[in-house]
């Protein structure tokens, strides 16, 4: 239980809702537990209508307040006595139904609330994890744990809290009446119970091994089939259905096998209770007779009363075994809701703000070894990037470019060596001023099921459309927007599928020209647009980012005639490093570059 005392947070911050829903449920239980002392009495009341011998217990061992009602009612006509007996035992059932409603309505809403705190505690958290931790867990396993783990974890904070406090409010006030009536009987009675713990304690554990090997391969399942979702047109093209299909299978019946071993066990539970539950009710029966039969102070309506808190004991004592699986399912996907929680992102936010708008950016020899492939990515790297200046960055591929910008962007945070913005070293600044000074257009597009218009004001949601449009029309998209039936307001489709690679490029490029930022940065983002185009871009750019740092990441050395600073990259490190007029008299590699690149244009 100590993995879920981590949600003791949320029963605090609703413990108003807690408390009343315990107090709704006790009150409801107490309203419950009278409609056998009002059997009692009127069983009695009949036999000794019928019998003519008075009952020396007829007026006593009841509750207080049916105390009350007898003293009332019982010198009046026995059909008087009957009448008013029907008339109370509908206002219990009704008080209770109130009060079991508002239970329900309080317990049962605070597990939503709580729900949707976790949910969106787990979302928010997600947000702040780097990126090699998204690379080591799936999307599949992240999916799944703030979906059907945290709805496990609902059914505990909501259905099972709101039956285990149902059960012992009412086998409290069962066996407090009943042990004032007769301490034989209800020993006698309850005997079986011990049983009835012992095997819940055995098949607890038992369920709560199969619960965490269910949960995995569910996750395995969510993982693959989200795999396949997203790589659908790649299946396709390689013919590959089948073989998905096969994979599919084979995880779903890894998890299908699980399920049901966790449901055979669980399913020995009820089976077990009703029997447990059917020995009770003849034990009563046997031996509150034999007391009868000897005069030991039990009558008809006692038997008749105890056999009724047995058969209302019945539902609650059933519900064990279903409230005790819902709690190790809860505690297995709590458990595992708090290895994501408790994990920490070693970006860790700083706590100075810029001054003024990011420039000088000054890499000061930079060392870094991805921790998973320990390739050593970037060599001892140093450049300046001067206010308003134009940066190109250029090398083949692998060579350490778009690691460097992603150092930037604070992505990736965990080399040596230091990035100085504005006299200030950028781990000690806090992350959103950095992140919103630069607008990133990467190598890899993503755009949302949504409008293109939304896609595009995602880093300015209070553009107006007018600024929308011209931000299309310096990414040289708007008239293939304008051909769409329906504009800027076409869903483009999930990751932006209905979209040509060229189209969903420029839309994310029109997305950053729309933010205004102070750095932009192209990470080879032009790879789809053909030659005439990127140099319509180009030319378009060099008013659009007038005034701005600008840092291009690419292959493309065709265009870099205008740029202040070209840097060349092989393996890691800076190999070349000036405008194009010094990398071209050095006739090193950049100007071998761009004598193959012209080469190949020409003979395009």
């Amino acid at each position: 239980m100590r993995t879920l005392f981590s949600l003791n947070k949320y029963f605090w911050k609703y413990k108003f809702r807690f408390c009343f829903g315990i107090f709704f449920t006790i009150l409801a239980n107490y309203f419950g537990v009278l409609s056998p002392q009002v059997a009692r009495y009127i069983i009695n009341k009949v036999k000794e209508a019928v019998t003519n011998q008075p009952n020396s217990n007829l007026l006593t061992g009841y509750d207080g307040i049916f105390t009350v009602i007898i003293k009332y009612i019982n010198h009046l006509q026995f059909g008087s006595i009957v009448i008013w007996c029907g008339i109370v035992l509908v206002i219990l059932a009704l008080l209770k139904g109130l009060f079991t409603y508002l239970m329900r309505q309080t317990i049962i809403v605070m597990s939503r609330h709580i729900e949707y705190d976790q949910k969106n505690e787990i979302y928010t958290h997600y947000q702040t994890l780097d990126s090699a931790f998204m690379k080591s867990n799936s999307i599949g396993d992240l999916m799944n744990r703030i979906s059907d783990d945290v709805s496990k974890v609902r059914m505990y904070t909501g259905p099972a809290l709101m039956y285990a406090t149902n059960l012992i409010t009412l086998i409290g006030l069962s066996i407090w009446f009943m042990y004032q009536k007769s301490p034989l009987l209800t020993l006698c009675t309850l005997a079986p119970l011990p049983i009835l713990a012992y095997v819940i304690f055995k098949v607890n554990v038992i369920i709560n091994n199969k619960s965490e090997l269910q949960q995995a391969k569910l996750s395995a399942l969510t993982s693959n089939a989200q795999e396949s979702y997203s790589g659908i047109r790649v299946i396709k093209s390689f013919v590959q259905e089948k073989s998905a299909f096969l994979q599919f299978e084979k995880n779903s019946d890894t998890y299908k096998d699980a399920a049901i071993s966790l449901s055979k066990t669980e399913a020995w539970y009820f089976p077990s209770i009703a029997l447990l539950i059917g020995v009770s009710t003849l034990i009563t029966i046997m031996v509150g007779g034999l007391l009868s039969i000897y005069n030991k102070g039990i009558d008809e309506g006692t038997i008749a009363e105890f056999v009724m808190y047995v058969s209302m004991l019945s539902f609650p004592f059933s519900s064990i075994g279903w409230v005790a699986s819902i709690i190790q399912k809860a505690k297995t996907s709590q458990r595992r809701i708090n290895e994501f929680l408790h994990y920490e992102s070693p970006i860790k936010n700083g706590e100075m703000s810029l001054d003024n708008t990011l420039n000088n950016i000054e890499f000061n020899d930079i060392n870094y070894t991805y921790n998973d492939t320990l390739i050593h990515a970037i060599k001892n790297v140093s450049f300046n990037i001067n206010a308003n200046s134009k940066i190109a960055i250029v090398g083949s591929t692998g060579c350490g470019k778009t690691t460097l910008v992603q150092m930037l962007l604070r992505i990736i945070d965990n080399y040596d060596g230091t990035i100085i913005v504005n006299d200030t070293s950028i781990k000690d600044l806090a992350l959103n001023q950095i992140r919103s000074n630069i607008a990133y257009v990467p190598q890899e597009v993503f755009l949302f099921s949504d409008s293109i218009k939304n896609n595009i004001r995602l880093g300015n949601d209070t553009a107006t459309d007018e600024a929308v449009i011209q931000a299309a029309k310096d990414a040289k998209i708007y008239d293939e927007i304008m051909s769409f039936e329906q504009g800027f307001e076409t869903i483009v489709g999930e990751r932006g599928v209905t979209l040509s690679g060229g189209q969903k490029q420029r839309i994310s490029i029109a997305r950053a020209l729309l933010k205004d930022a102070a750095v932009y940065i192209f990470d080879d983002c032009l790879s789809a647009v053909d030659v005439n185009t990127e140099y319509e871009l180009m030319q378009r750019w060099q008013t659009v980012l007038k005034n701005k740092v600008s840092i291009f990441v690419t292959h493309r050395v065709s265009y870099l005639q205008d740029f202040s600073q070209i840097i060349v990259m092989d393996e890691g490190a800076i190999i070349e490093q000036g405008d194009h007029t010094l990398l071209m008299q050095q006739k090193g590699v950049y100007y071998n570059m761009v004598l193959q690149q012209s080469t190949r244009d020409n003979k395009v």
